[in-house]
């Protein structure tokens, strides 16, 4: 038994028991434990770390600290590429996709907007979400610390903001996530991309103006909505340009 230092550094101190105010742990050693088992008991999310280091040395998640040990720990700076391999996420992604919890429910729907993958479900547990993330590849999104804490995730961002504009702008800014976006391009329910479809064929799903007065229309493949570019199209590309002013789109035709 004996005692190990942890320097939590920025961010991270905003995790810590509210006794700690410099971001110093001396951590007793009372049992062999992982650093990353040691730090998520402490409070922070194994997602919101970027780096550690012990003596000025990198070490990885699986470190067994020992007595007399001095061990800094720093947060992700963003940008942050998930397409990078790192010592701490060797496994890295080969592209950007997400998965949103319900308590961010919403942030799925702007980022599908934008075109970006972003699996959601209301009724999901915590564990589906793991399991999905790990299986898929994708980047968890939550303001659950305990979900973020499931060794499945493997790549996560507890999300900060409140509304879903500004977490759209948290995201967007944190993976360095930059248009153009092919907004338009995903099923706003389901996640889909959207095919073409002929008129001819949806033709007797459509009310009478919307036949009148469009041509082009797109399909989810999965739960078969119409889309088209109606009223409700400018309205979403207004409000894309309000809250993302130097926005660059592409949409399909």
């Amino acid at each position: 038994m004996g005692i190990c230092t942890l320097y939590f550094h920025r961010e991270l101190t905003e995790f810590l028991p509210a006794s700690t105010t410099d971001g110093i742990i001396r951590y007793e050693l009372n049992r062999r434990a992982s650093i990353k088992d040691i730090v998520e008991s402490l409070g922070p999310p194994h997602t919101e770390i970027g780096k550690i280091t012990v003596h000025n040395r990198p070490v990885d998640f699986g470190f067994i600290p020992r007595p007399g040990q001095v061990l800094h720990l720093h947060p992700l700076v963003p940008p942050v590429n998930p397409c990078l391999p790192s010592l701490l996420r060797p496994y890295f992604l080969t592209e950007m996709r997400f998965i949103v919890d319900v308590n961010v429910g919403n942030l799925a729907k702007l980022l599908r907007i934008l075109g970006l993958d972003a699996a959601f479900h209301f009724s999901w547990r915590d564990e589906q979400i793991a399991e999905k993330a790990d299986r898929e590849g994708r980047i968890a999104l939550s303001k659950d610390h305990g979900l973020l804490k499931r060794t499945r995730i493997v790549w996560g961002r507890l999300i900060r903001a409140n509304t879903p504009d500004e977490q759209l702008r948290e995201v967007l800014a944190f993976f360095d996530i930059k248009p153009p976006f092919a907004i338009f391009t995903r099923c706003l329910a389901c996640n889909q991309p959207l095919q073409p479809v002929a008129k001819k064929d949806i033709e007797h799903r459509l009310k009478p103006k919307t036949k009148l007065y469009y041509q082009r229309f797109h399909i989810c493949p999965q739960c078969h909505r119409i889309y088209w570019r109606g009223s409700h199209y400018q309205r979403m590309q207004a409000w894309l340009q309000k809250i993302l002013p130097q926005i660059t789109c592409s949409t399909p035709e």
